[in-house]
């Protein structure tokens, strides 16, 4: 089975971890490329390409400031991807109830 263009939706972009690494910069907020290229320790090409699909999908938005570009986090685009994790979230708190209750009778004295 061929796999998806990384620029099909937010779940093929945020598969690669540089992509990842400059979402988790940018949730501190809004970064040049020249800012990107210094915390990341990435070319600047590099850098660009990736921040080139992170806006083609939504999860980036950019605005110019004279000659730069700055880019920043757009929550919007992550919307699908907190969609599908939440479905899990009641899983999640299931078996932390039960691990939960596992612990307190490990606690209680004998």
């Amino acid at each position: 089975m061929a796999r998806a263009a990384t620029t099909t939706d937010a779940f093929n972009a945020v598969a690669e971890p540089r992509r990842r690494e400059i979402l988790d910069v940018l949730a501190a907020g809004e970064r040049s490329v020249g800012d990107l290229v210094a915390e990341l320790g990435l070319a600047q090409p590099q850098v660009s390409k990736h921040l080139k699909v992170l806006h083609e999908v939504g999860l980036v938005a950019v605005r110019e400031d004279g000659r730069r570009r700055l880019y920043r986090l757009n929550g919007g685009g992550l919307k699908p991807i907190h969609d599908w994790v939440a479905r899990f979230e009641r899983h999640w708190e299931d078996r932390f109830g039960v691990l939960d209750a596992v612990l307190e009778q490990m606690e209680e004295p004998e």
